[in-house]
């Protein structure tokens, strides 16, 4: 049968990936689909040496890539938003059918892309924009539509997951993990999007939208990141039964759609807990399956690639047999939803409070938890710090509202007797 003609724009890791795959599995391709994937074009600043181009055209005009009458698809790897935009916005109106992973410009200005391909009716696919070799889009938008979602937590940026399994288990601090971190390639020389949750919070967008079937809205998500978590807190957490990861979680309540991003204390127990390194793991909750957990690598060249390589066989067979499509956001159209403002978030705290050992500095601080019906669910006085002179007061909290939880912290905070910035990190159960 005739081939289909692919077009590629960008070679490095994960680009890289998809011609190493496409030459190794071709024949198992082949047989899934009834015809082959040939690649004709590729666009890119230089050879890879990682993977084999010779037999391929080279070009470094992504532009032409998206011109180019011969294809049928091309991929956009490029990373980044202006450039990308530009070319998938070019591919789509010379019609032709789109794979991404570009999680920060779908995020951002995904509605306008996806209108675009619907309104020129073709697909554009992004299952290696979330979780790497996961394909939780495709468990959302597919395995799990019977279901009326109620939430979904998730461990979606490896490098920051990395960070932590070593302040835990290698017994560093937060610079020596993220040191540790860029030598060996998980993250960047500007870290900034991974440590302070900006990559998360891209990933989230996308999966409130299919999950919850509403608009794209990155600029809606609550985002804090882990620079400030400390050893002693990791530390902490672990000699009471816990574990600290940087969750992404969306979650339904009688006030609306949760959406965000934050250091979160779970019981060592739970499934989110046993996740380490830079593997990613996303748990889903639905009414009728209950809860599911999807693990795997979350990023890396051959397990993103592998996603990449499955839309370009969904879009494939779709084209051999169109009534097989599936809305690109799961729901046939969006729907606006109440959003929860984080400080109606309702939520159990762990609090760290360092103070001036004097005399019923613990009976002020349990009279202003009180005040703002904070109840304390474990307490623990820690001995006197050598360098600093001050006591370290460990709580868990029940649950309470944020906003409550804020204004009692300002309360502590401007106590003579705290001598230290209180540190406070979100507590859930899933």
């Amino acid at each position: 049968m005739k081939p289909v003609k692919l077009g590629i724009a960008g070679l490095g890791t994960v680009g890289s990936g998809v011609v190493n795959i496409l030459q190794k599995n071709c024949a198992d391709i082949e047989r899934r689909l009834g015809r082959p994937v040939q690649i004709q074009q590729i666009a890119a600043r230089r050879a890879n040496p990682l993977c084999d181009t010779s037999a391929y055209a080279i070009t470094q005009d992504v532009l032409a890539v998206a011109r180019n009458p011969e294809l049928d698809l091309v991929l956009e790897l490029i990373g980044g938003v202006t450039t990308a935009k530009e070319f998938i916005l070019t591919a789509i109106a010379h019609g032709k059918h789109v794979v991404t992973a570009n999680k920060a410009l779908l995020a951002e200005q995904g509605e306008e892309l996806f209108k675009a391909a619907h309104q020129a009716g073709v697909i554009l696919a992004f299952e290696a924009a979330v979780a790497g070799g996961i394909p939780i889009i495709k468990a959302l938008r597919e395995g799990l539509a019977a279901n009326r979602i109620q939430a979904l937590a998730g461990i979606i940026n490896g490098t920051g997951n990395f960070i932590l399994t070593e302040m835990e288990q290698g017994q560093r601090s937060f610079a020596e993990a993220l040191k540790q971190a860029q030598q060996l390639g998980y993250a960047e020389a500007d870290p900034t999007f991974d440590v302070e949750g900006i990559d998360a919070a891209h990933k989230l967008t996308l999966l409130a939208a299919i999950a919850f079937g509403m608009p794209i809205q990155f600029k809606r998500v609550f985002t804090e990141g882990i620079s400030k978590i400390t050893s002693v807190d990791i530390r902490n957490a672990a000699e009471l039964g816990y574990r600290i990861k940087h969750l992404g979680i969306i979650r339904r309540s009688a006030k609306g759609i949760e959406m965000r991003v934050h250091p979160t204390l779970i019981a060592k127990e739970e499934m989110l807990a046993q996740v380490n390194g830079v593997m990613n793991a996303v748990m889903v909750q639905g009414d009728a399956v209950g809860s599911s957990l999807y693990y795997g690598a979350g990023a890396g060249s051959l397990p993103t690639a592998s996603s990449v390589v499955a839309d370009i066989i969904d879009i494939v067979r779709i084209l051999e047999n169109p009534q097989q499509h599936v809305p690109p956001l799961a729901f046939s159209e969006t729907e606006e939803q109440a959003l929860v403002t984080m400080d109606e978030v309702e939520t159990a705290y762990y609090l760290r409070i360092e103070v001036h050992e004097k005399t019923g500095v613990l009976a002020h601080i349990t009279k202003i938890l009180s005040e703002h019906s904070i109840s304390i669910e474990a307490i623990r006085q820690q001995a006197v710090h050598r360098q600093s002179g001050l006591v370290p007061i460990i709580i868990l909290t029940q649950k309470v509202l944020e906003y409550e939880m804020n204004a009692a912290i300002a309360k502590i905070q401007a106590l003579p007797e705290t001598g230290a910035p209180v540190a406070r990190i979100r507590l859930e159960s899933f």
